[in-house]
């Protein structure tokens, strides 16, 4: 383990199928006005809004409501939420949905009392909150991002070009996170198999950074092989509670910054992602996977142990009369396999990129320095190239 460093975690997790049972204890240590933040009409279809809706009542609560958000939540939908907020004197955020619910609710709960434009603030400016931060819960209806255990707050500017994410501390992390696995069971397959592989790139993400024998890598091994276990079996069974339960759970231990510590991690796939993401509209999970395979073959060489060591302790290569440089590509083959198995999109030109979106798509792209190589531009646009050819 390198370094040194602190672990807590604010966030109390009710996990199950009848988790939802303690949201009514939960609430009476807040205040009475409740806003409460959700996206499409499924949360409505599905009966669950009435069940919260039914309990926040019971607790004498005052509801105000933003519904409506988006998978990639826009600037303009922030600026309105905070509105909304204020008009109602919010004491108490509740995020219902998945991961861009949670995220966009963060981000609300640090501009309430802020008088800085929140996107010029958190997302240009990258500073920290100086006022006072309104307390978020979630009750989550989609695996994938983890936003229910962390304090990542993802947001877009489709007038910029730009989808950015950033990441606040412990104070903005929800105080509780509601998990019951029934709920992810109305998802289609296409954003089920999205959240799927969003979990395994965050695990990537941490995992493809450093070169000490550290634990976390050793827990991200195992997280790995269950979910893809788990991947399997829910995509050929969609109503498998054993299944979507681990995926579930393995998404929270992805990103709820346990697999980080000790490590510098990389976090490239996502600033290339968040780009493509940006101009396309895109689902965010598959995003990631249209510009996994062309990047970690581009920095493979610069990693190569790690990558010797994924494939064979999460991917099972076989080393024997084999060099590294095959045992690494025998990995990313069967990554790719896994990922064509299961449903994901591998070609940004499926997402809708084209050609003509070439310099915006670099340019929207963040360099960062904690992975086996740091980019130039000049890469960037070859990777992209790449990710067309595909």
């Amino acid at each position: 383990m390198l370094g040194n460093f602190s672990y807590h975690n604010p966030t109390k997790l009710y996990f199950g199928e009848e988790s939802l049972g303690f949201l009514k204890e939960e609430m009476k240590h807040y205040g009475e006005n409740i806003l409460l933040v959700y996206g499409g009409g499924s949360v409505k279809k599905s009966g669950l809004y009435d069940e919260i809706t039914a309990i926040l009542k019971e607790g004498g609560k005052k509801v105000a409501e933003v519904s409506g958000v988006m998978p990639n939540p826009t600037v303009d939908k922030l600026r309105e939420g905070v509105q909304i907020a204020r008009e109602n004197k919010t004491d108490f955020i509740l995020a219902v949905g998945g991961g861009s619910v949670c995220d966009y609710s963060k981000a609300v709960s640090v501009s309430i009392h802020c008088d800085d434009d929140p996107w010029e603030k958190y997302y240009i400016r990258f500073e920290e909150p100086t006022c006072d931060i309104v307390p978020v819960g979630c009750v989550l209806t989609m695996a994938g991002t983890g936003s229910e255990m962390n304090g990542g707050a993802v947001i877009t500017n489709h007038e910029q070009h730009l989808k950015i994410g950033h990441v606040f501390g412990d104070d903005v992390m929800p105080r509780f996170s509601i998990l019951n696995p029934r709920y992810t069971m109305t998802l289609p397959k296409y954003q089920m198999v999205a959240g799927i592989y969003d979990i395994m790139n965050h695990i990537c993400e941490q995992y493809f950074s450093g070169e000490d024998d550290n634990t976390s890598d050793y827990i991200s091994e195992g997280l790995m092989r269950g979910l893809i276990n788990a991947s399997r079996v829910a995509v050929s069974d969609p109503q498998n509670y054993e299944a979507r339960s681990n995926i579930m759970w393995t998404a929270t231990w992805a990103l709820n910054t346990l697999i980080a510590k000790g490590k510098t991690t990389d976090w490239m796939v996502h600033m290339l992602g968040q780009s493509l993401g940006a101009l396309t509209n895109a689902t965010h999970g598959m995003t990631l996977a249209a510009m996994s395979i062309p990047y970690y073959h581009f920095i493979m060489m610069d990693g190569l142990p790690k990558f010797v060591r994924f494939a064979e302790n999460v991917w099972g290569v076989d080393p024997n009369g084999k060099n590294d440089i095959e045992i690494a590509s025998l990995g990313l083959a069967k990554m790719e396999g896994w990922m064509k198995d299961i449903g994901l999109v591998t070609s940004i030109r499926e997402l809708g990129a084209d050609k003509s979106m070439l310099d915006d798509l670099v340019n929207g792209v963040s360099i960062l320095n904690g992975g086996y190589r740091v980019l130039t531009k000049d890469e960037v646009r070859v990777l992209f190239m790449e990710a067309f050819k595909r």
